[in-house]
């Protein structure tokens, strides 16, 4: 006689529909996939998953929020540390490689606002612009960081938002290009975002007002 089946708590049966819509999504798109599909899926009812999200647009909203909240925590887990920045950002860039290619969500949907929808691409600005934000203090925390445009939030945020549009764009080319070994991203990746930023803090900058050579 089998034993019976563990019925799964109410975080266990949702981190199950999550991590379904995450892989329906990134193959499908947002208007490609269903609330019916992703609940088959999951293993239970359209019904359940409302449960759990009032709605479509609720639950891609908690992907991009989740997506974003992993990306901030690897960015605090591997950039920090004693160790000189030569050796943290190529292992924070490796990192951020690894997590793209694992997490096919990232360059589909997250970083890739769908077109011609202006409440989903409310919902981007949103957490975009909250990823920005906290890439500003991650990297306010850097040597030598208020070199780049200033030591005030705003300025921070400026180098971030530079520095996370770049890897966007990148992560979208990698994905239209799956072929390309992650050791290429991750070399092109520290050549465009560390080397200008180990020449600032080393003091050489460029301003509006610099002469010209």
């Amino acid at each position: 006689m089998s034993k019976p089946r563990r019925r799964l708590s109410a975080a266990e049966r949702r981190e199950v529909i999550e991590q379904a819509a995450l892989d329906l999504f990134a193959r499908r798109g947002y208007h490609g996939a269903s609330i019916d599909e992703i609940a088959r899926s999951s293993g239970v009812t359209p019904p359940v998953v409302y449960d759990h999200f009032e709605s479509k647009l609720a639950l891609y909203t908690r992907l991009l929020e989740r997506t974003r909240d992993e990306l901030l925590e690897m960015w605090q887990a591997s950039l920090p540390g004693d160790e000189p920045t030569a050796v943290r950002v190529p292992r924070a860039l490796e990192a951020w490689a690894t997590y793209v290619q694992e997490h096919p969500f990232a360059p589909r949907q997250f970083f890739n606002t769908p077109p011609g929808d202006s409440e989903l691409a409310a919902v981007h600005r949103e957490v975009r612009a909250e990823s920005t934000v906290a890439l500003g203090a991650i990297l306010g925390a850097e040597p030598g960081a208020e070199r780049i445009a200033g030591a005030d939030p705003q300025s921070l945020q400026m180098a971030a938002e530079i520095i996370r549009s770049g890897l966007t764009g990148l992560a979208i080319w990698w994905s239209d290009h799956p072929d390309v070994p992650r050791e290429r991203i991750v070399e092109a990746a520290v050549n465009a975002v560390w080397v200008g930023f180990e020449r600032v803090s080393r003091g050489e900058r460029w301003t509006a007002a610099s002469p010209a050579p």
